[in-house]
């Protein structure tokens, strides 16, 4: 018997020996993207002690850097299921195959990315915010722009590493980025070492820094580390092949059209807010990196899930992927229900490691609430989405995640804030993302159930 057909015929390991073999995929996916979130929080600490305008400006431009940013990243995130089923089929010749078209798919998604981060009018315009603050957004997206093309690169070595199950030099890499812009931010943005340099153009500067020299790291990574005496990435480099596109581009649009929805869902509150004040920006950006911080672990969860359902299902391992779909969704679920009573229980001293300034803690803390609350639900629908994607379905989630996300969110949000008989303000959003969670895990959980029994039905 084939080892192929062994492991089909093997009976899957136990729960626990699923959840052990999840978290040690997970942690370290864990630390790099808590490391690349905690990039933000340094520009949102920091700038929070340079003044309300550059708070506001790196609120609102982060949002519409985040968003176009990955929303891309999605697209090239289908290297990962794909790898990740040829993996688990043994196919492992083709491989390296799906990472090279990767890297030319990003090299062409630089192009309108670098044009809506140079060119941001449509994004910005009518906003309603102060002159000052939309002269500081414009300067800090056209340095980002300097530094996509790595990103995007880097974000395509990152989805390969995680379909094979090597996350660990992706915590390293990240680990260090970190370090380094937390000195290199404060150096440029608040120190003055580069005159005529400060606040978000400083932050901005340090972050394409980073984003080339984690690509540099990734590519060395990729030319000598075990990955490469095994796949051999580099070897017989193809120019870009439509086939191979054609199936990365029909599970990655809607992967990136998800992660575009999901992150404009929030990130884009600011946008809609600006006319409210740089307090209000200010305080909502505060309880927007709590959130970012507090998803990184279902996120985590989820692309690790993601791997490991993925090379079940293409080694047609069947009961494999459903216990570990089992086992992912109730240990996600059970730590969201723990990190949303911290939230609650230490809301005062979050607030005031972010800010000085009272009235933006005020706004900040009484935020807080919506995201504690909303944990348990986020991680079931964020667990149920990756799942999909390790089965190949991303199309109708991502017409969920439009009509939860962008119709009950965003849209009930601006109701809620504005137009309501008793008008909330920012906090009409971020209750409206509550109501759009509850609908998207009750919409994602069945729907993942059906793929699975499809799946098991099929010969």
């Amino acid at each position: 018997m084939s080892r192929f057909a062994e492991a089909q015929s093997a009976p899957p390991p136990g729960a626990w020996a699923i959840l052990r073999a999840l978290l040690s995929h997970a942690l370290p996916v864990l630390v790099a993207q808590l490391s690349s979130i905690g990039m933000m929080v340094v520009d949102t600490a920091l700038l929070g002690h340079v003044s309300a305008a550059d708070l506001a400006a790196v609120a609102i431009g982060g949002g519409v850097h985040v968003s176009i940013v990955f929303g891309l990243v999605g697209i090239l995130q289908a290297v990962a299921p794909v790898v990740a089923h040829l993996h688990g089929a043994q196919r492992d010749r083709e491989v390296a195959g799906v990472l090279q078209q990767g890297f030319w798919l990003a090299l062409l998604l630089c192009i309108p990315g670098c044009l809506l981060l140079l060119w941001p009018d449509w994004l910005i315009r009518g906003a309603g915010m102060d002159e000052l603050v939309e002269a500081k957004v414009r300067a800090y997206l056209a340095l980002l722009a300097w530094g996509l093309p790595a990103a995007l690169f880097y974000r395509t070595f990152y989805a390969f590493c995680n379909a094979l199950g090597a996350p660990r030099v992706l915590m390293l890499i990240g680990v260090g980025s970190l370090g380094v812009h937390t000195l290199l931010a404060w150096g440029l943005a608040v120190s003055g070492w580069v005159p005529g340099v400060s606040g978000v153009e400083g932050c901005a500067l340090s972050n394409i820094v980073i984003a080339w020299g984690a690509c540099m790291l990734a590519g060395v990574y990729l030319a000598r580390s075990t990955l490469a005496e095994r796949f051999h990435p580099f070897a017989q480099w193809q120019g870009p092949r439509w086939r191979t596109w054609r199936e990365l581009l029909r599970l990655g649009l809607p992967m990136g059209m998800s992660n575009l929805i999901e992150i404009t869902a929030f990130t884009l509150v600011a946008l809609f807010v600006a006319s409210l004040g740089a307090s209000v920006v200010a305080g909502h950006r505060i309880v927007a990196n709590l959130s970012a911080l507090t998803y990184m672990l279902p996120l985590s969860l989820g692309i690790a899930a993601m791997a490991a359902i993925g090379r079940a299902v293409g080694g047609r391992n069947l009961a494999l992927a459903r216990l570990t779909v089992r086992v992912s969704l109730y240990f996600s679920a059970g730590a969201a229900l723990i990190i949303g009573g911290v939230l609650w229980w230490w809301t005062q001293a979050l607030v005031q490691a972010y800010t000085n300034d009272p009235q933006v803690a005020e706004i900040a803390a009484a935020l807080v609430i919506y995201i504690a609350i909303y944990q348990f639900f986020d991680a079931l629908q964020t667990l149920a989405a990756h799942a999909l994607r390790a089965y190949r379905v991303t199309f109708l989630p991502m017409l969920a995640q439009i009509v939860c996300f962008w119709g009950v969110g965003l849209l009930g949000g601006a109701w809620l804030c504005y137009w309501s008989p008793a008008p909330m303000g920012v906090a009409g959003f971020w209750l409206a993302s509550v109501i759009s969670l509850v609908i998207l895990a009750a919409m994602l959980l069945p729907m993942l159930w059906k793929v699975m029994q499809a799946t098991e039905s099929t010969p």
